[in-house]
């Protein structure tokens, strides 16, 4: 059983995310350069260069960089993806994420060096699939999201060794651990090599026909019910960690998203980051962390899988909407000056704009012509604008996301600390 705290693995879908996910708590990310990682829109957000970049950041606070590597290829790329394989071996991540067995062989070969991760995409289940990728050099394995907790002890149990990671957090795939073609078959883009275009997010209508004489006719459906009929809700296992931590078995906890917000980055990290330490700290306090969680856009959450069996659920579909708004709108991302902020959404003055920091930051009150920062009896930091300057000094009546000038702060604040507001609005997009 493994002794060692586990860790928590962010995903990294830019270099900006990457910074963020760490400064929130990850203790290690995941992210991928071209089509041969999974997500390639992900993919294309980093170069060689920044995804070095992103390297040597994390490196320099005693983090983790996983490599993505875990696209299906064709014969055709093969040649491509070895000079791949190499080029991002000599960027030194701290391990490749690979789906296909043949893949794992050619990074062994090409680069003995760096640890293999294997991804959710094999979907292993059982010991037996496990042993046969140790055998093959896997340190690590990104179980199925099918599995059930049962059934990674016994895998812990027959292979102590070997590190178990799990996702806890993030969209679900209607298909087995992404194994889909829905996509492929409407769009042109293959799911398994990295370009889903995500139909089976889409609203469904509904037809029958009749084989004999060939009458079509459209089911009709109550409002607002049964048209998203592939829409998986959202993992959400943050009140699950304690019994995940008490197996013993698990080695990282995982979070989906390279695609998603940098706020969603922010959140989940701080989240769960705190949810662990607690863990270890001999307290656990699940709505604290759900409370958080929540205001991230989601599509509803479920359990999923790992504490029920796919059999015994009855709501792991949303068939109402494909993605919520979330309870609170980033307003501003601080400048790596920590003296401006950049809106992302809209700021006006003399409004209370609740301050969401970094993991452990300590903030300092203060007041000036330009605004003021300051504490509230709930226990939360806010900020207030009497004024909005630009870097240049140019008094604003307003802000907006479309903004790109740096906008004064009153006082310092820590680098990629966010603002937000509650959403007075959560009507479904």
């Amino acid at each position: 059983m493994n002794n060692q705290k586990v860790e928590l693995l962010s995903p990294a879908g830019n270099l900006e995310k990457l910074k963020i996910a760490i400064k929130y708590g990850a203790d290690a990310v995941y992210a991928g350069v071209s089509h041969f990682s999974l997500r390639i829109r992900a993919g294309k957000e980093f170069t060689f260069e920044t995804f070095k970049e992103g390297i040597d950041y994390a490196h320099a606070r005693g983090k983790k960089v996983y490599a993505t590597i875990n696209g299906f290829p064709f014969n055709s790329q093969i040649d491509l993806l070895k000079k791949h394989i190499a080029t991002m071996a000599a960027l030194k991540p701290d391990g490749f994420i690979v789906a296909a067995p043949g893949v794992v062989k050619l990074c062994r070969e090409i680069a003995p060096e760096i640890d293999i991760h294997l991804s959710t995409q094999a979907n292993v289940l059982n010991y037996l699939d496990a042993q046969v990728f140790w055998d093959m050099g896997v340190k690590r394995i990104v179980v199925a999201r099918e599995i059930s907790l049962k059934d990674v002890i016994e895998i812990k149990k027959h292979l102590p060794d070997m590190e178990i990671e799990i996702f806890v957090h993030g969209s679900m795939c209607f298909a087995y651990s992404g194994r889909c073609l829905v996509s492929a078959v409407q769009m042109g883009r293959v799911p398994n090599r990295g370009s889903c275009a995500n139909d089976c997010r889409f609203e469904y209508t509904l037809y029958a026909v009749n084989e004999d004489h060939g009458t079509l006719f459209r089911l009709e459906e109550e409002p607002g019910v049964g048209t998203y009929i592939f829409n998986s809700k959202d993992m959400n296992l943050a009140s699950h960690l304690k019994e995940i931590l008490d197996s013993g078995a698990v080695d990282s906890l995982k979070i989906e998203g390279r695609t998603k917000s940098p706020y969603y980055a922010a959140v989940t990290a701080k989240a769960y980051r705190n949810a662990i330490d607690d863990y270890y700290e001999g307290k656990f306090e699940p709505e604290v962390y759900q409370k958080e969680l929540h205001t991230t856009k989601n599509r509803g959450f479920t359990d999923a899988y790992l504490i029920h069996r796919p059999f015994e659920k009855t709501d792991s579909q949303n068939h109402d909407y494909a993605l919520s708004k979330g309870s609170y709108e980033v307003t501003g991302l601080v400048s790596e000056d920590e003296e401006h902020f950049l809106c992302k959404y809209k700021v006006y003055p003399n409004e209370d704009i609740e301050i969401f920091t970094p993991k452990d930051e300590a903030l300092v009150e203060c007041e000036n012509e330009i605004g003021k920062i300051f504490k509230k009896e709930n226990g939360l930091y806010y900020i207030n604008f009497k004024k909005i300057l630009t870097e240049t000094g140019k008094e604003l009546e307003s802000v907006h996301s479309g903004n790109v000038n740096k906008i004064k702060l009153p006082g310092k604040l820590p680098y990629l600390t966010m603002f937000r507001v509650e959403n007075v609005d959560e009507t479904i997009e």
